[in-house]
């Protein structure tokens, strides 16, 4: 069943790598088990630039996540960003055989096969092919063509395109952590899953999920996916500016911009002063709050102005593409102060901070309905609906651990000593030891399994880059 299934979403940011475990409860709200975050140090703007120090990264959230949950994590779901993603749109059909059978889902599949076969651009490879509208012997705007009868089958894709170089990367920083790969998921459909209702999405919904090293969009309109894109930049390009406006370090520059950066610079008045520790006992340095939040000002309009671009080219303007659920922010940066009237203003749309709280249990920590872990959250969804057992528990592999050389009462009771006791002892121990294998023995077949796992990914790899070629 779904609800016993455990899931384990991987988020490789350009910022932090988040990995988490969750499962179903019987309500069929998400019930995350463990989190575990560590800095990103090998990632850039969304894309793999330091195998060794991903891997390390990787590992760190790993074993935080299996620490805080108590499972072992064997495979992940991945998201996949970066400023290499593009989609585009593409229209395709299929002529049955016989048109007296009913549609079903093979035929589907035959459809959606035929666009995988698509020549990209060089370097290029397919990750997503979404359906749009069917058409079925010319009568359009079918949602759902199976049961039906017809003998051409038509629709309308949106394909989701990737640098190939870049997804092999990531299974590479996979593989190597130790770790099966179970799918790949673009990261803002992963965060739609999570922050948006099926209303907002039936309805026509914008969601912008702000990154450290990209800003991500999804479009959304009658319940189906319409225009994906990724901006080159992101939370990580505001801190940079805060660091040469205020010519202070990278981290006093982040620190800066969490605690008292603002997207609005008519909030803070002009005596508004905050100080910065001097370097090696320098004199301190004071920053206007007013100059902060209009150096963040200038980068996030320019986010925005981008991204609300990219809407525009979608058509929102057309009628029957109106969005009328608005924008929905999610992501880091969606914790800016202000950004929510920012975008209002320079949009005209209506908008709402995205919580992935929606799907989550009740009893959920308060950190995990941030923004900051959208995506993870969607990831871990997406896991679960490929029903898989992504995490079994430590308490399982431990089992066999337990000591059993335990001494035995009636020893102490035996007055003379029994010439056969020993021999019976010996043998009753070499019985138990074949019934229950001691420690020694555990670590041998422990890596007899991971050997597998080893193996059984390199098999699913091979096959996953060899499409890649």
């Amino acid at each position: 069943m779904e609800k016993d299934s455990i899931a384990v979403g991987l988020d490789i940011g350009t910022t932090k790598i988040v990995a988490m475990i969750g499962r179903k409860n019987e309500y069929g709200k998400l019930e995350i088990l463990g989190v575990g975050k560590s800095k990103s140090l090998g990632v850039a703007r969304g894309v793999v630039n330091n195998i060794t120090q991903t891997i390390q990264s990787i590992q760190e959230a790993v074993q935080d996540a299996e620490a805080d949950s108590g499972y072992k994590i064997n495979d992940v779901v991945v998201g996949i960003a970066g400023q290499h993603i593009r989609s585009i749109q593409h229209s395709d059909y299929i002529s049955r055989n016989n048109p007296e059978e009913v549609i079903g889902d093979a035929d589907i599949d035959l459809l959606i096969n035929q666009v995988h076969k698509l020549a990209m651009l060089p370097g290029e490879e397919i990750i997503h092919v979404l359906p749009q509208e069917f058409k079925i012997d010319g009568q359009n705007e079918i949602k759902e063509p199976i049961g039906m009868y017809g003998g051409r089958l038509e629709s309308s894709f949106h394909v989701v395109v990737g640098q190939a170089s870049s997804i092999r990367n990531v299974g590479r920083c996979i593989k190597s952590s130790g770790l099966d790969l179970s799918g790949l998921t673009l990261e803002p459909l992963a965060s739609a899953d999570a922050v948006l209702s099926q209303e907002e999405k039936e309805a026509g919904v914008a969601l912008i999920d702000i990154g450290g090293g990209t800003t991500d969009l999804a479009i959304f309109k009658d319940g189906i996916i319409r225009h994906t894109a990724v901006i080159p930049f992101g939370g990580n390009v505001i801190t940079d500016d805060i660091k040469e406006g205020c010519s202070i370090i990278e981290k006093q520059a982040e620190l800066l911009k969490v605690k008292f950066g603002s997207a609005w610079p008519g909030e803070n008045k002009d005596n508004e002063i905050v100080s910065i520790p001097g370097l090696r006992g320098r004199e301190p340095k004071e920053i206007s709050l007013k100059n902060l939040s209009k150096i963040i000002h200038a980068r996030v309009v320019e986010i925005i102005e981008q991204v609300f671009a990219e809407i525009k080219a979608y058509g929102h303007e057309d009628p029957r593409k109106k969005l009328i659920a608005g924008i929905v922010l999610t992501g880091g940066g969606a914790n800016l102060k202000h950004i929510k009237q920012l975008v209002e203003y320079i949009t005209g749309m209506d908008t709402r901070i995205g919580y992935p709280n929606e799907h989550l249990a009740g009893n959920s920590d308060e950190e995990i309905s941030s923004p900051l872990y959208a995506t993870a959250v969607g990831l871990v969804m997406n896991s679960l609906r490929n029903h898989t057992q992504s995490a079994t528990p430590l308490v399982e592999l431990q089992k066999p651990v337990e000591p059993v050389y335990r001494p035995q009462p009636v020893i102490n009771t035996v007055v003379t000593p029994d010439p056969t006791q020993e021999l019976y002892e010996e043998r009753e121990l070499e019985t138990v030891a074949a019934q229950q294998p001691a420690a020694r023995v555990d670590e041998s077949t422990e890596k007899k399994v991971k050997r597998s796992f080893f193996d059984k990914y390199i098999d699913k790899i091979k096959d996953f880059l060899d499409n890649a070629e």
